[in-house]
């Protein structure tokens, strides 16, 4: 499946998974709609993305955790970018490892708002005009967090197990539509993801990554691009990866 010329939509953009899956779809000549809170980082990564041969980019200034902000942001687009082919609803985060009886409930309402709530936001005003046109795909950026809760991570587990659940739920409410749907859920893959769970200490940040080759943002960006060039009658349910030194959030193995 060709995806010269199709739109891809994707948040949480500025970035890590983001960022690296821009590169993947540029490479396949689609045309970019960006989206993220950091718009220096942004216009950085469009300019990147070009190069790499994305036929045209649209960026937006867009925090999903507001929802007015979303369906503003896609009710105002040029009509040469209305009718998004793929959205790739990755915009997402982790702050703080805490037990839960001590956790910032801060952290927790920032989680929730841009994990679940944002989650919602976009594919509500998404997914309708895909269901009009009788083409798309969605694709979810879960995580394994939503399948094992890990000591110190209550929360941040349960906001990846409400996206996998509203990604399933998705897929079961388009059925009898040509819209797909997939969850790509990696392990550990090392981003700014750690950085800013941790506010920003690079120190916390370097340990999770200790001894172990983690995944890349490049690797979840090409298990995206296979699942989206599948052939059209195929749906990728959900992709489930990580390195090869873990075996699940709670088993991992480092090298001394």
């Amino acid at each position: 499946m060709s995806l010269k010329g199709k739109i891809v939509f994707i948040t949480g953009a500025s970035a890590g998974i983001g960022a690296a899956t821009a590169m993947a779809f540029a490479g396949e000549g689609a045309r970019l709609l960006l989206a993220a809170r950091r718009a220096g980082k942004l216009a950085e990564v469009a300019s990147k993305a070009l190069e790499y041969g994305a036929q045209a980019v649209h960026s937006i200034d867009l925090d999903v955790r507001s929802r007015h902000a979303v369906q503003r942001a896609i009710d105002e687009l040029p009509p040469a970018w209305a009718e998004i082919d793929i959205l790739v609803n990755n915009a997402g985060l982790s702050r703080g490892m805490e037990k839960l009886y001590t956790g910032r409930i801060e952290d927790w309402e920032e989680m929730i708002d841009t994990n679940i709530k944002g989650l919602l936001y976009v594919a509500r005003a998404v997914v309708p005009g895909m269901v009009v046109r009788e083409r798309g795909h969605v694709v979810t950026l879960g995580s394994m967090a939503g399948e094992i809760v890990y000591p110190n991570g209550a929360v941040y587990c349960a906001t990846k197990a409400a996206a996998r659940a509203i990604n399933d739920g998705l897929r079961e409410d388009v059925l009898g539509t040509p819209v797909r749907v997939t969850s790509v859920d990696p392990g550990l893959v090392e981003t700014d993801f750690s950085l800013v769970r941790f506010h920003g200490d690079a120190g916390k940040a370097a340990k999770v990554y200790k001894g172990i080759t983690p995944l890349t943002g490049e690797d979840i960006a090409d298990v995206i691009l296979w699942a989206v060039t599948r052939p059209e009658h195929v749906n990728i349910a959900r992709v489930s990866l990580t390195s090869v030194n873990q075996a699940n959030t709670l088993l991992i193995h480092r090298e001394p």
